[in-house]
């Protein structure tokens, strides 16, 4: 059959798995849960990764492959992804084994070789960037503690936090003191603030809370608004500072957009993204990407065995991109 590649975007809510030829035919693909070692351990996350893996393996008639591919969410240091690659080894899948940050595999499945820069601002926000040549940048990407600001839940707490200043007056007014609890239907910022710290409403609805924000700033709500400024304002940050490091700021260089905030394509975030870039990154080249990014994780393992022309194109004809 010749060289293949098990590709693995495992992120923390669900995972993707294909199994790849060099000449770019999917041979098999699997669905499977989360991959969340710091919550349930890296054996036990393996132990899940595995069933999915398995399904792949079986369905594709191999046991196992050339190179793996894993694109892994919470691999966030270089000492974590020898961890996770050192695990990955340990179950004999493929020849070779490469871990990445699963940011790597948004990048990768928006451009058309291994050069550009990708900031994904999912439930948090994160920034990689990477040239031909093997170089690449990264931010450790855990939250306020390593500098980060943003993302949905970071955006939630942030409106959060100027809706119950506004309501009992340690702020400045806001429409949000309104609009965030009228989405569950309650009364005051006061009523759901308990609710949520009572677990009446659970921890993770608190997402729901992102694009009443957004819906909020569009109405014209000035502390809305410069939230939703302030995120833009990260988001370039995070691009020119990866951009600088590699060297690429006066090139021509795709910036990839990525994760559900920057996809839902929000005009005011992402027109102000553009034009931040447009003043301090001229030669950027911003874009959604909504690719698959398991495909992101197949091409990179295609750029580490080579692969037969016209094999990207096939890849990603697969996944309709």
């Amino acid at each position: 059959m010749g060289l293949t590649v098990l590709a693995i975007d495992a992120g923390n809510s669900k995972t993707d798995v294909a199994i790849v030829t060099a000449a770019g035919e999917v041979l098999a693909t699997a669905r499977g849960g989360g991959f969340r070692p710091p919550a349930v351990g890296v054996d036990t996350a393996m132990d899940g990764l595995a069933e999915t893996v398995a399904q792949a393996l079986t369905a594709a008639g191999l046991t196992s492959v050339t190179h793996v591919s894993a694109c892994l969410a919470n691999a966030d240091f270089p000492v974590e992804e020898e961890q996770l690659a050192a695990a990955l080894r340990a179950r004999a899948w493929g020849t070779t084994v490469t871990v990445r940050n699963d940011t790597f595999a948004i990048l990768r499945a928006g451009v058309t070789e291994p050069r550009g820069v990708a900031v994904v601002c999912g439930a948090g926000i994160n920034c990689v960037g990477m040239r031909p040549d093997g170089r690449t940048v990264r931010f450790p990407a855990l939250g306020r503690v390593s500098g980060d600001w943003g993302g949905g839940w970071g955006l939630s707490e942030e409106a959060l936090w100027h809706a119950s200043r506004a309501e009992d007056g340690r702020g400045a007014p806001t429409a949000l003191s309104r609009t965030l609890p009228a989405h569950f239907g309650l009364p005051s910022v006061y009523a759901l603030v308990e609710a949520l710290h009572l677990e009446r409403l659970p921890a993770l609805r608190r997402h729901e809370l992102t694009p009443v924000l957004f819906a909020t700033a569009s109405g014209g709500d000035p502390v809305a608004r410069s939230i939703v400024e302030r995120q833009a304002e990260e988001v370039v940050a995070m691009a020119v500072v990866a951009l600088t490091r590699l060297g690429l700021l006066s090139e021509e260089t795709p910036v990839l957009l990525g994760g559900g905030v920057l996809a839902a394509r929000h005009p005011q975030l992402n027109d102000r993204v553009a034009h931040l870039l447009t003043e301090r990154a001229p030669k950027a080249a911003p874009q959604v990407v909504t690719a698959s990014p398991v495909l992101g994780a197949a091409l990179l393992g295609l750029d580490r065995v080579g692969s037969c022309e016209g094999a990207q194109g096939r890849l990603r004809r697969y996944y309709e991109v």
